[in-house]
């Protein structure tokens, strides 16, 4: 695909340690960006944050790391600022951390921690990072959001309840943001990988069952999924889309099924378009109070 330079943006990346996070820093690095990433891995963030300065060479910072717990707004609020300071401001955020550990939950222990952490991660983490990245890509004059959703968001894996449950919801989190780009000239899309043997996979404990069917499985190259987010950072018609990096190198959309014709009409389709402009005023008006109150809290 062709390489679209990135000299002078500034990316945000959650879960960006290891594996698929890893791979699309060095990726936006290589073509110019500079990087902050958050994760709870401290010795790897580390270590990868250095491995990305030294393979920019001549002793500029593009990389810093910050440890990062997603599911709280401060740590959330604490590295969007840290990458303001080291950076400028922040034009592309990809919001990729996620565990897969307590998936398979029906019949386990009533655990409320337990049974609340991958649907905590997975997908108020998320909404916890878009929030926070919203104002600051708003502040910059608009960027790009790339939520990391899973094909298990579309298909299901009956061993991992939670899990598919949480990329459902990150795709209808991603699909409901219709007036965005009206609103703060900002995109946001889906990335849904098809099974990578990252190291967070990999180190899950599985069944003797589920290895067995995990052999046969053709798994997707962390490549392919590295291309379908800058495929969604570089396009800028792309909002709302749910791109599938699938084995093979495919890449793939899935498309928003369709209202069924019984619960629309041509009367229910002129009102909303009619009241479009007044919805996007009114969300606008609503983004200059969060920024408002946001940045008086947290310069």
């Amino acid at each position: 695909m062709a390489m679209h330079r990135l000299d002078g943006k500034v990316a945000v990346i959650t879960g960006g340690a290891r594996g698929l996070g890893k791979a699309v820093a060095t990726a936006l690095v290589d073509r110019g960006a500079k990087v902050m990433i958050g994760d709870l891995l401290d010795e790897q963030g580390t270590q990868t944050v250095n491995e990305l300065n030294a393979r920019a060479g001549g002793g500029s910072k593009v990389a810093a790391y910050l440890h990062t717990n997603v599911i709280s707004y401060k740590d959330n609020v604490a590295l969007f600022q840290q990458a303001e300071k080291e950076f400028g401001g922040v034009d592309i955020v990809h919001l990729n951390a996620g565990v897969i550990g307590g998936s398979k939950m029906a019949f386990s222990p009533l655990d409320d921690e337990q049974d609340e952490k991958v649907m905590m991660v997975n997908t108020i983490g998320v909404m916890k990072g878009t929030k926070v990245a919203l104002l600051h890509l708003a502040k910059r004059g608009g960027g790009v959001i790339v939520c990391t959703s899973s094909v298990a968001g579309f298909h299901v894996d009956p061993e991992l309840l939670a899990y598919n449950a949480s990329k459902h919801a990150l795709i209808g989190w991603v699909r409901s943001f219709t007036m965005l780009p009206a609103v703060c000239n900002v995109r946001i899309n889906a990335v849904c990988p098809h099974v990578m043997l990252t190291d967070m996979v990999t180190s899950e404990p599985v069944s003797v069952a589920s290895l067995a069917i995990q052999k046969t499985l053709p798994p997707t190259s962390v490549e392919s999924a590295v291309n379908a987010v800058l495929q969604l950072i570089d396009d800028p018609s792309a909002n709302r889309k749910t791109l599938m990096a699938l084995p093979g190198g495919i890449i793939r959309e899935e498309p928003s099924l369709r209202m069924p014709a019984e619960a629309t009409s041509a009367a229910l389709r002129k009102e909303l378009a009619k009241t479009m402009p007044a919805r996007v005023q009114r969300y606008k008006e609503e983004l200059a109070d969060a920024m408002n109150r946001y940045f008086k809290s947290h310069l």
